[in-house]
């Protein structure tokens, strides 16, 4: 039986991969869709040209339905928008900025629209805002994070009672028993980030992933709160960013410290100490950087074993 998040995007599972910057191109999006899931383009660095191209090859490369993570505060977006729809996409995640300005013309360019949320506050505006699905992400996530610093297990459940729209779980899932365990708590679908960042077709720097796959508990931590909530590894930068917190840095100090063009530096040219690197907490369970098709099939294998075992003891 397909549930909403299958229907409304028409795939096959209910596995949504994240919208990531400099991992999230074509090659990751298409895998994922291939695999049964729904890969997305991370348009958050691109310019139009460069996203336009990589919507083209990711065209070429499958013909399962696939999407575009566009963060609304983006200094192009509208020329962004107008691309997007010129190249008829069918389906984009928004984050970063309110869904109301936006959603109608989706809509009326044919698009499914999901916007990623950090509170149950935020839900409600999706809903009133007319998004076909919200996305909830907690504070485990990699990334810009919500600066509620609700975790997934506590904000899944409030956004359900706050909303009737499709609901996808975000934060800190890397395996089939997180997922069914989001599924309990009340979504319908995941979206996931780090284990897709570190699969062999993430465009992040090889080195990134290695040093990803050798993290331990406790070793990304939540930063940048006067910017954007930001969770990063504890590399070189980390610890300047944090020791100028500490003594109450404002907001050009932290910029200074970052520097131009931090989050490439880091994740796709593989600066592993001087740049910022971003992922999630999960990292820590993560060993190995292993294709799409193998995560997507171990994934699938682990929920329903999970469920088995659940179901045999009731």
């Amino acid at each position: 039986m397909m549930n909403r998040i299958q229907e409304v995007f028409g795939i096959e599972y209910p596995v949504i991969a994240g919208g990531m910057a400099w991992c999230s191109g074509w090659r990751l999006a298409a895998a994922v869709s291939n695999a049964g899931g729904l890969g997305l383009i991370g348009a958050g660095t691109m310019s139009v040209d460069l996203l336009r191209e990589h919507i083209q090859k990711c065209k070429a490369a499958t013909d399962k339905p696939w999407g575009v993570n566009l963060p609304l505060m983006y200094p192009q977006i509208d020329s962004l928008i107008d691309m997007i729809i010129e190249e008829g996409c069918k389906i984009v995640f928004t984050s970063a900025g309110s869904p109301k300005k936006y959603t109608q013309r989706f809509h009326e360019a044919g698009m499914k629209v999901a916007h990623v949320v950090s509170s149950s506050k935020f839900a409600k505006k999706c809903e009133e805002a007319g998004v076909d699905v919200v996305v909830a992400e907690g504070f485990e996530a990699g990334g810009h994070n919500g600066k509620e610093e609700t975790t997934t297990m506590c904000l899944i459940p409030q956004v359900r009672q706050a909303t009737s729209l499709p609901l996808v779980a975000a934060g800190g899932i890397a395996s089939g028993q997180a997922c069914l365990a989001a599924q309990v708590l009340g979504a319908e679908g995941v979206q996931i980030g780090t284990l897709f960042a570190l699969s062999k077709e993430s465009s992040a720097s090889d080195a990134f992933k290695q040093v990803c796959t050798t993290l331990q508990e406790g070793d990304t931590m939540l930063c940048l709160k006067k910017l954007a909530p930001s969770r990063l590894v504890k590399n070189r930068l980390y610890k300047r960013i944090a020791e100028a917190e500490d003594k109450g840095a404002d907001v050009p100090q932290l910029l200074e410290i970052l520097g131009e063009k931090a989050t490439r530096r880091g994740i796709f040219d593989g600066d592993t100490e001087d740049g910022e690197l971003e992922i999630g907490q999960i990292a820590s369970a993560i060993r190995e950087i292993e294709p799409v098709s193998v995560i997507m099939d171990r994934l699938i294998k682990e929920y329903n074993d999970a469920r088995g075992k659940l179901n045999s003891r009731s």
